[in-house]
């Protein structure tokens, strides 16, 4: 009940504005004719343009529907009003210009779409701020209002307070709740309780309930039977809340897959081989300029600073752990002496072992370069967890439980972690936890926005170093 409702609200405003847009561009229009005169071959493509910007706004709204960001304008407030309208009317716009270009379409008035563009905008916003609430008051008084009835814990009550309460403009109406616990101070304020749960026939029949929602996922099978039975008996819908990431501790993703349902515990989009081919390409497009062109000649000013300070190879191999913890050889340009005593030990901001004129090749990044070889080999890309030393896996893993999760990915030059501050020696636990938050967030929420924001971000710390890049 309280999903269909929401979603046939969003999906009527959706009309209703494609009816405002219509009638706001004939108004445009008429206001055109009056100052700048037009001929009927102009006019008669008017009906066209205003359908093409009535598709984009249809395609916005489906966007916003596969990416699960359908909203409700009462809650989210101005801000998110305002992002709304400005998506609508971008996309609207942007359908008309595709079209206008691909036919090399010259009939439209410039200047009238240019002033009519404002006003669509103005005349989205107030639809979505005030006629959300008119139809909502409309469509859902009188016998369209429905009672509900929660079941459970009280805590669980108080979790979901919030969205009762944004429901209510659908006619939602949560007269109380059943549960054992009887301690007055436990129930939350403005929320009666209205006897034990084993009372909830005669609750449903008293107060004339027309839905039920379960706060936790019931322990006992036959129990939640018993329960549905006595829904279905009085026809009264059941609703369950999936407390399921309580149990787990951990967020869970649903996917169903040929009418087969099952369980994650997080998205992966590179899973996608689209997703990969683009960030390969990406990688590519990056990476083989950097080494045929900018790194041999910087090869060659390492290669005389190490002349000076610290005579020996030009480049460092260590092994690393890359993605499914599939080992490989990491190339940088070796900062360190080469009677390096303990290689295994992470590098400090006064660190012994570092060579001079080696502090600044690590603060600045170019200590990395090389690794643009592993990135057109395939074993890194560009963004992405930073890889680390076999050891220090080991030593990390034993810290943070689910460390390992990181390594579904393939590891890069920089990374959300990096961009972020988190770079330099991890000395605690709650250090590493930062990061691989991050690295999480990054595996869990990538797109080719987020690449290219981090890869910018990091050419900005390229010239500007953070504290902890040392």
């Amino acid at each position: 009940m309280i999903l269909q409702r929401t979603r046939g609200l969003q999906s009527i405003l959706l009309l209703l504005q494609s009816i405002l847009l219509a009638v706001s561009f004939a108004l445009s229009l008429l206001v055109t004719l009056v100052f700048i005169p037009m001929s009927w071959r102009q006019i008669h493509h008017y009906p066209l343009y205003a359908l093409i910007m009535i598709m984009g706004l249809f395609i916005e709204f489906n966007r916003r529907d596969l990416l699960g960001k359908q909203f409700n304008p009462l809650v989210y407030g101005f801000l998110k009003q305002h992002q709304v309208s400005l998506n609508q009317t971008l996309f609207a716009t942007s359908a008309l210009f595709i079209y206008l270009v691909a036919t090399k379409d010259n009939f439209i008035s410039r200047t009238s779409l240019a002033l009519y563009l404002p006003a669509l905008y103005l005349t989205l916003l107030w639809s979505n701020r005030y006629l959300w609430s008119m139809l909502a008051y409309t469509l859902f008084r009188g016998t369209r209002r429905g009672r509900v009835l929660l079941i459970g814990t009280p805590l669980k009550a108080l979790h979901l307070k919030s969205w009762l309460k944004s429901k209510e403009i659908y006619g939602i109406e949560t007269i109380g709740i059943l549960c054992d616990e009887t301690d007055p101070f436990r129930i939350p304020e403005g929320l009666p309780r209205l006897g034990e749960v084993a009372d909830v026939e005669k609750v449903i029949e008293k107060y004339g309930i027309v839905q039920v929602i379960l706060l936790q996922l019931p322990e006992d099978v036959e129990e939640y039977r018993n329960l549905m039975d006595t829904m279905e008996h009085h026809g009264v819908r059941l609703l369950v809340f999936n407390n399921l990431e309580d149990k787990l501790r951990h967020p869970v993703i649903y996917i169903e897959d040929n009418g087969y349902h099952f369980i994650s515990l997080r998205k992966e989009p590179l899973e996608n081989p689209l997703n990969r081919v683009t960030k390969r390409l990406l990688d590519v497009s990056i990476a083989l300029p950097m080494v045929l062109f900018i790194l041999p000649p910087i090869a060659i000013v390492v290669w005389l600073i190490q002349r000076f300070s610290s005579p020996g190879p030009l480049f460092l191999q260590q092994t690393r752990a890359g993605i499914q913890n599939h080992q490989f050889a990491i190339w940088k340009f070796r900062t360190m002496h080469v009677d390096n005593p303990d290689k295994t030990r992470q590098a400090t901001r006064h660190d012994a072992r570092i060579y001079r004129g080696g502090h600044f090749l690590r603060r600045f990044s170019i200590d990395e370069l090389p690794q643009f070889w592993n990135v057109l080999k395939g074993e890194m890309s560009v963004t992405g967890p930073r890889p680390h030393m076999i050891e220090h896996n080991a030593q990390f893993a034993k810290q943070i439980a689910h460390y390992a999760i990181r390594t579904v990915v393939k590891p890069g030059i920089t990374g959300l972690a990096q961009v972020r501050g988190f770079r330099g020696e991890a000395r605690t636990a709650s250090d590493i936890a930062r990061r691989l938050e991050s690295d999480i967030d990054y595996l869990e929420n990538w797109r080719l926005s987020l690449d290219l924001a981090i890869i910018l971000r990091t050419i900005w710390q390229m010239v500007f170093p953070p504290k902890t890049a040392y």
